[in-house]
């Protein structure tokens, strides 16, 4: 088999192992959907008002940083599960650390959202 079979081979099974990822935290982690929804809702918002190419890049930056710490997140939480099955106090201070990621990112995602989008919602004739 020629290399370049073999390789889109591989290139197709990590996107198939990937999207398999994909499934499992839809199914698994709420916390994940409720990220999508407020995602979908930003980049909705983002195309009814007239914000710049920047403004753009900067919310859909912040988009991807908190989905992806979100997916870092849960993963780690299920290494650690994997490494330590019963409840540990060291595990659960790391899950915590691990969650405070998260939810710091977040915290500065809303209030960039907040900047970018409030000029905006303060010009609109009610």
């Amino acid at each position: 088999m020629n290399s370049f079979i073999k390789s889109r081979k591989n290139i197709l099974l990590s996107f198939r192992t990937a999207w398999q990822g994909m499934k499992m935290v839809l199914v698994q982690e709420p916390s994940f959907k409720y990220m999508l929804l407020l995602a979908a809702i930003t980049i909705g918002a983002m195309f009814y008002f007239p914000t710049s190419r920047t403004e753009k890049a900067v919310l859909l930056a912040m988009i991807f940083s908190v989905l992806i710490l979100e997916l870092i997140n849960s993963a780690m939480e299920r290494f650690l599960d994997f490494l330590q099955p019963a409840e540990d106090i060291r595990v659960k201070k790391i899950k915590d650390l691990l969650a405070s990621i998260v939810l710091l990112v977040s915290l500065g995602a809303a209030i960039i959202g907040f900047l970018v989008f409030l000029p905006y919602i303060f010009r609109l004739d009610f």
